[in-house]
């Protein structure tokens, strides 16, 4: 039987592969027979990602099977507005839809143009990605789980709170040349 795993969670493919991997370890160690059969991620119109989907056979399809898998992915990524769809055994539709999603996001959107040459010169992107990291993981607020490049640069941070997230990086932001003029978003 076929169910899709929708996460409201803004990953590159390789961060979305992350989980699928983790997912293929402990289904079968919580007795699940299970196959990865697809995943995707889904893109809004100016390229930036909006959420990703991971496709599994699974043999049984119970709720007990079903609530495995919510608490697992819970525990690893989740964001709030995460469904799974499981789908009709013969007839591949859609039977129910699972709502399910404890972790907040915070969408960091770095501006790429408006600050001076210098700053863009003299400051890194990478060292924004460790320090948010750091900032975070010292308090256990969240974690940095993806980015995206395009008009802007987006780091995508998810944790137990939004408000929390804000407050611990919102210093650095103030402070670092590069975060000058950047954007801060609930995206999840």
């Amino acid at each position: 039987m076929k169910i899709t795993i929708h996460l409201n969670a803004r990953l590159q493919p390789m961060h979305r592969h992350d989980i699928e991997d983790l997912l293929e370890e402990f289904l079968p160690q919580a007795g699940i027979k299970t196959k990865l059969i697809g995943g995707g991620t889904a893109l809004e119109q100016n390229g930036e990602i909006s959420s990703c989907d991971i496709d599994l056979n699974i043999s049984d399809s119970s709720d007990e099977t079903i609530r495995k898998i919510i608490s697992f992915l819970e525990g690893v990524l989740a964001p709030i507005g995460s469904y799974i769809i499981v789908y009709s055994k013969f007839l591949k539709k859609e039977v129910k839809r699972i709502p399910f999603g404890i972790w907040e996001g915070l969408g960091l959107y770095l501006n790429g143009s408006d600050l001076d040459a210098e700053v863009y010169q003299n400051c890194d992107v990478n060292h924004v990605y460790k320090e948010l990291e750091r900032l975070l993981g010292e308090d256990k607020k969240g974690m940095v789980a993806s980015y995206w490049e395009g008009s802007e640069t987006a780091l995508y941070l998810y944790g137990k709170s939004f408000d929390e997230m804000h407050a611990c990086i919102k210093p650095f932001l103030d402070s670092y040349p590069l975060c000058q003029k950047s954007r801060v978003v609930k995206i999840a």
